[in-house]
């Protein structure tokens, strides 16, 4: 999951937030659930903190507020035709109601979001700095939505405007990513009326600092897309909501320290929790509330309804350093949904090929328990990397699963300076014909997906966790 330290808000102009950067933790809109509620540190939230006047001061006034007065326009005024110029007047921000841009429109739309993101990418910093002061000065009743802490909160906003703007002009795939992003802000008691004022505080931050390819027409293509991904969110969150919770609460029934800093915790939900082997689920702690960390499901859906997660404690991870090194039984957690699509298609019958890495072997194991469970005979070659022995805390029960299963293959690889996992699987193979699965560290994640490409596995056969959801998980 992720992790952070305390910092004091401090909301300023410009050079300000360049100096006091706040330190974020959590999804792109995040919020607070209402179960229960511990008492912590709320940042500075007013205006009071704000320097007066000068070069620092936030914008104020009706040429300085511009941007986001039309922001908000696009966010709240029903759909009208374009003009000439190709701007849009207004863009309803109700899904069952929105009509689609042409595929002309959305790919020139496409360019003008990717050359504002490739202009502010340098001073992505003060950027996301500069929208949360705005956001937090302008509607002050947010912050506590959000976690104390800020470092991964900005982080996450970056990414995830990265990713759509990667995607923009692929619908599949930026609907299912904005669909999962809506279902999983239901947690943060996001609701539909916050879409506005964060779409007006985004643009005004995007208009201050791309003074090079700002215009009209971009500003009026990020109206466009703003309206189309909150519109996304917004139905997704509220499908979800017609089946689901927006968190589930769960008491901690096993704690198994297996080395000093990992730990195999397993839960009991309170109520149903649906899952797939391969996914991943977002988890907060009673200790630190509305700080939310990813982990995988280390075992396929069992029939008593329990979950079992694996958790290393890393440097500066409150999460992860309080499941580890805190957590007891009959302590309760709260969980997000579920999410993520590395699951198994049992719809063939290829051979699966699955590379896991330190705790990254915990959905992998899943994976192979289904395949095992499905009674399918289908060949399943596991290659298990670690640092050293030590870190091969779960080899035996994979070795279990190999004796009661001759279909699967298990290799422990130890990590030195002239063998690495990635070696291991390339002197093995051929593999073309294998679906491949991977899951660890970042880096890990990269070079293999580099090694299976040159080995000739196609690309859509190799599937893995989104690598900026990794680059926090277990913190």
């Amino acid at each position: 999951m992720t992790a952070g330290a305390v910092s004091r808000e401090t909301s300023a102009g410009r050079g300000d937030l360049q100096r006091n950067r706040t330190k974020p933790a959590g999804a792109v809109f995040p919020g607070n659930g209402t179960r229960y509620r511990p008492t912590v540190p709320r940042c500075g939230t007013s205006a009071a903190v704000i320097p007066p006047g000068g070069d620092h001061a936030l914008p104020s006034g009706r040429a300085q507020t511009a941007a986001g007065v039309r922001a908000r326009a696009y966010m709240e005024a029903p759909a009208t035709p374009s003009g000439d110029d190709g701007t849009a007047d207004g863009v309803d921000r109700r899904p069952r109601h929105a009509t689609a841009p042409s595929r002309a429109q959305a790919s020139w739309d496409a360019l003008l979001i990717r050359r504002t993101m490739a202009e502010i990418a340098p001073l992505a910093d003060k950027v996301t700095s500069y929208f949360y002061a705005l956001l937090f000065v302008r509607h002050p009743e947010l912050r506590p939505l959000f976690p104390p802490a800020m470092d991964t909160q900005r982080d996450r906003l970056l990414r995830a405007l990265l990713t759509a703007a990667e995607h923009i002009d692929n619908t599949p795939v930026l609907v299912d990513y904005l669909r999962n992003l809506g279902r999983g802000h239901r947690k943060y008691g996001t609701q539909p009326e916050h879409y506005p004022a964060v779409g007006a505080c985004l643009i005004g931050a995007l208009s201050a600092y791309a003074t090079h390819t700002w215009n009209p027409q971009t500003e009026a293509a990020w109206g466009r897309v703003y309206a189309t991904i909150s519109q996304v969110m917004i139905q997704a969150a509220e499908t979800d909501g017609r089946d689901a919770p927006p968190w589930w609460h769960a008491e901690v029934v096993t704690h198994d320290l297996r080395t000093p800093d990992v730990a195999v915790i397993t839960l009991r939900p309170d109520q149903p929790y649906p899952y797939l082997a391969g996914q991943y689920a977002s988890v907060e702690t009673p200790w630190w509330p509305r700080v939310w960390r990813h982990y995988s499901f280390a075992s396929a859906p069992r029939a008593d309804g329990l979950l079992t997660f694996h958790v290393r404690a890393v440097p500066a991870g409150w999460v992860s350093h309080a499941l580890v090194h805190r957590a007891r039984p009959g302590d309760v957690v709260r969980l997000g949904p579920p999410v993520g699509s590395m699951s198994v298609d049992h719809a063939t019958d290829s051979g699966l090929l699955c590379l896991g890495g330190g705790t990254g072997i915990a959905p992998i194991k899943a994976m192979v328990e289904e395949v095992a469970e499905h009674g399918t005979r289908r060949p399943v070659e596991v290659f298990y990397g670690a640092r050293n022995d030590h870190d091969l805390y779960d080899i035996d029960t994979l070795l279990r699963l190999r004796q009661a299963h001759p279909w699967i293959s298990v290799r422990s690889v130890i990590d030195r300076e002239d063998c690495h996992l990635h070696d291991a699987v390339r002197a093995s193979g051929p593999w073309r014909d294998y679906d491949a699965y991977l899951s660890g560290p970042p880096d890990m994640i990269r070079s293999g997906v580099s090694v299976l490409q040159a080995l000739g596995v196609p690309a859509p056969r190799i599937r893995h966790d989104p690598v900026e959801d990794l680059v926090v998980t277990g913190s």
